[in-house]
């Protein structure tokens, strides 16, 4: 069995909530079914310059919100990748 290889890793959407950091997206691995994720934290620092991402943890309600407002997006960039020939 092969082992993990980053190029096949592509993020084919990304939402990103400014105000808690959380990133969004729909990602493939190959040519196998795209998936949602949701996290990592991309944080600014106090200069304006990006911190290591985080793993999103627990979720704000804030986060809630935003995975509210664009859940109906997200839903329609999954079904059209998810099934190409529909």
């Amino acid at each position: 069995m092969a082992g993990y290889e980053p190029e096949k890793d592509k993020v084919l959407k990304e939402w990103h909530c400014e105000e808690t950091g959380l990133l969004v997206s729909i990602n493939q691995y190959g040519e196998g079914e795209p998936k949602l994720q949701i996290g990592p934290r991309k944080l600014k620092k106090k200069d304006g310059t990006d911190r290591a991402p985080v793993k999103a943890g627990r979720l704000t309600i804030e986060d809630v919100l935003f995975i509210y407002d664009i859940i109906d997006e997200v839903k329609d960039e999954l079904t059209e990748l998810a099934n190409p020939l529909e």
